[in-house]
């Protein structure tokens, strides 16, 4: 007669446990995964990422995050478009340049969105606008990001590639170029080099918003078969993440460059550059139609002025519309920085 009452306190057992699983909060089960790419080695702009990890906020969403650095948005738009990482951290006018050629990502977060894209120029050279430049040595590192609209920035502003020197490096060699004075300018994303040279060479920007084209910067790509397939994920990811960087944007700064130097304990970084960097980009966060939307919200009408500007350079077909390159599907109304 025992043999039955083990079976059936077996079974009671077992029933416990599964009824114990099943009313568990989502997050007190496995972590879903996660691998994220960022465009380049560690800079201030990436404190949103490291700093909702070290604080624990992806795990209290039940994500089990990877930040890896990136080897250029470019790279970084291609290994999400291959399905070798999950989302990408890079720089929109490079996600967009890939749309135009079919590749199938979309932005699901808008950052930067006013766009840090232009010429860090010598702060003393007197130099306001390109028609002042004429004839100068300016650096581009090919197959960047800021290379992309290049020459929409130089036709919207009245002039053209026969009006400069314009001297190819590598992105790698970029900053010292520029520092040692090999040349008179760099093409790049300002609020990120600046801080870094300015020691060397005081610097000031020429940025393509100067001229016009509102070109987004910084944001978040993934494929765009994510979009239903990983949903519940991707709006999970998006909600921290908005709300980190509204933490940010409270005063909080220092603890986002913090966190990265947690993070990343083991390379040679310096704090105050990286804060300089980020100080650099926030009043890039909005644009005239996103302001006062909730952190991320993307707007038709600036991806409509995108589309127009790579139409004018040719590239991007007529039938390409601002859906193509965005969703506002994963972005939580109610998460608002303050004013």
């Amino acid at each position: 007669m025992r043999q039955p009452k083990k079976i059936l306190a077996g079974c009671v057992s077992a029933l416990v446990t599964s009824l114990a699983l099943a009313m568990a909060p989502p997050h007190a089960r496995a972590a879903d995964r996660v691998t994220v790419a960022t465009d380049w080695s560690p800079h201030g702009m990436i404190s949103g990422l490291l700093l909702a990890k070290q604080n624990g906020a992806f795990a209290a969403a039940g994500l089990e995050v990877e930040v890896l650095d990136g080897k250029g948005s470019t790279t970084t738009v291609q290994q999400v478009a291959a399905g070798q990482i999950d989302i990408g951290f890079g720089q929109l006018s490079s996600m967009a340049a890939a749309v135009a050629n079919a590749i199938p990502v979309t932005s699901i977060m808008g950052l930067v969105q006013a766009g840090d894209n232009g010429l860090m120029v010598p702060a003393d050279s007197g130099w306001k606008t390109l028609a002042d430049m004429k004839g100068k040595r300016i650096g581009v590192a090919a197959g960047s990001a800021s290379a992309t609209f290049f020459d929409a920035f130089l036709k919207a502003g009245g002039v053209s590639r026969g009006d400069f020197n314009i001297i190819n490096v590598d992105t790698t060699a970029l900053t010292s170029t520029y520092v040692s004075g090999a040349t008179d300018a760099a093409l790049t994303t300002v609020a990120w080099q600046k801080p870094q040279v300015d020691s060397a060479r005081p610097s000031r920007p020429i940025f393509y918003s100067d001229v016009g084209l509102l070109i987004p910067g910084y944001g978040l790509i993934v494929r765009k078969d994510a979009i239903e397939g990983k949903a519940a994920i991707l709006r999970r990811f998006v909600e921290v993440q908005q709300k980190t960087w509204v933490h940010i944007f409270a005063g909080h700064e220092q603890e986002g460059i913090d966190a990265i130097l947690a993070q990343r304990s083991g390379m040679r970084l310096d704090g105050a550059i990286m804060l300089a960097q980020l100080r650099g980009f926030m009043p890039l966060f909005e644009t005239p139609a996103t302001k006062g939307k909730p952190m991320g919200w993307q707007a038709e009408s600036d991806w409509q002025n995108t589309l127009r500007i790579m139409r004018e350079v040719g590239m991007a077909k007529e039938a390409m519309k601002p859906a193509d390159m965005y969703t506002n599907k994963f972005i939580s109304d109610g998460i608002v920085r303050a004013k």
